[in-house]
């Protein structure tokens, strides 16, 4: 199948003539992954594990069913170890408050990327603010890239919590996570991966990396928006006290005390989101169904043409890595003497949507010298068409603001 036969089944896609290169934020939904929300809804719409009666019965099962899907497509041991939540922010404020606050104390390091998006910098300035750690920060060269020697320093016998993205939603670049966690398991660390960029264009095999923990969105792997996942170790999740307290994650309730619900569900308190489950559990099919290889395939030949466009442009500074093989899709750039806000906003004009600003990354602005940076990102079902008609729109930025060409 090529781009063009997958894109029949984008129902955004139908009728109008944008170009969608905001993938990095979130994708786009197959009828697929819609239909089965839809589905849920009309034949299973009751309150999961609540309930003896059939609908409740049948939503508690297709939701179980969704986390050992989940369980799979990530190569974790048990679908104990899946904990379902809202997105990638709310599974790592999850972790570092509920193991983080448990498990630091003065004088601790926790070593994180200047590259994070701010889901894995708030959280742990936050917990080592209240615990008295300190946040160490890895930084990459001038292409993204995180050597072994900036590793091998900022890891030490201090460090009790590495936390890394697995792929930077900026730089494009993918870390070295597999070797990361295995230098800070030397020293006694736990490490933790932020997979928000990495689920939805590559292979992850949680045990393999040996993350003990390790989070990903729904929405950037054309699932539903407000479903994301938590994998973590079973014998870390164990031990952990809930994030968040009520509702179903209690095994036993006294006017004085009480005692939770076994794994993973005395992680998921109040009524979980099911239908969204369900739906992330159609978006895994499907993208298996396109394939990891396709998906590659298709990324490097779009980048590698938008960044040869972009060369030729001679206004046009970018951004990461110098082969497009290590962008993931994502390319960062600047327009000569043109802020990325007015760029993103005459590209729209032409019905082009990109992203621009600081793309919850500021610490990482202010490591490259940039206020802002304009983002283009490609995902499989784009075209050359396409990267063509975004690169004759680059190609008139400048005049559009006065500059003559």
């Amino acid at each position: 199948m090529t781009a063009e036969d997958f894109r029949q089944d984008f129902p955004i896609f139908q009728g109008n003539d944008y170009v969608y290169f905001d993938n990095a934020a979130t994708s786009q939904r197959p009828l697929q992954v819609i239909d089965a929300v839809s589905d849920f809804y009309k034949r299973s719409n009751a309150n999961p594990l609540r309930g003896l009666y059939d609908w409740s019965v049948d939503a508690t099962d297709r939701y179980e069913h969704a986390r050992k899907v989940v369980a799979s497509f990530i190569g974790a041991a048990s679908e104990t170890e899946i904990v379902f939540t809202r997105n990638t922010t709310e599974s790592m404020n999850l972790v570092a408050y509920s193991y983080g606050m448990a498990n630091l104390r003065a004088g601790d390091e926790v070593v994180i990327t200047v590259m994070e998006h701010h889901s894995n910098i708030l959280p742990w300035q936050s917990v080592c603010n209240k615990t008295g750690a300190k946040l160490v920060f890895m930084e990459p060269d001038e292409e993204g890239y995180i050597s072994r020697e900036e590793y091998e320093s900022k890891i030490t016998e201090r460090t009790r919590i590495v936390s890394v993205g697995h792929v930077s939603n900026v730089m494009g670049v993918t870390n070295p996570v597999k070797e990361i966690a295995a230098l800070a398991h030397k020293v006694g660390a736990v490490m933790v991966v932020d997979g928000a960029q990495a689920a939805p264009h590559m292979k992850v095999d949680v045990r393999d990396i040996d993350a003990d923990f390790y989070a990903f969105s729904g929405h950037k792997l054309m699932g539903p928006m407000g479903i994301g996942v938590l994998y973590g170790k079973e014998k870390l999740l164990d031990k952990m006290d809930p994030f968040l307290t009520g509702g179903e994650m209690i095994e036993y309730v006294t006017r004085d005390s009480a005692t939770w619900a076994e794994l993973p569900h005395k992680f998921e308190a109040g009524t979980v989101n099911a239908a969204d489950a369900v739906g992330l559990e159609e978006a895994i099919h499907y993208f298996e169904k396109v394939g990891f290889d396709f998906i590659r395939e298709r990324e490097i030949a779009l980048t590698s043409r938008i960044m040869e466009g972009m060369k030729a442009n001679g206004h046009v500074k970018l951004y990461g890595p110098e082969d497009p093989a290590d962008h993931c899709g994502i390319v960062t750039f600047v327009i000569d003497g043109v802020h990325p806000h007015d760029t993103a906003s005459i590209l729209n004009e032409d019905h082009i949507c990109i992203r621009a600003g600081h793309h919850c990354a500021q610490p990482l602005m202010q490591f490259i010298g940039a206020g802002s940076t304009a983002r283009a990102s490609v995902y499989f079902y784009n075209t050359e068409e396409e990267v063509e008609r975004f690169l004759k729109s680059l190609d008139g930025v400048r005049k559009v603001m006065g500059y003559g060409y």
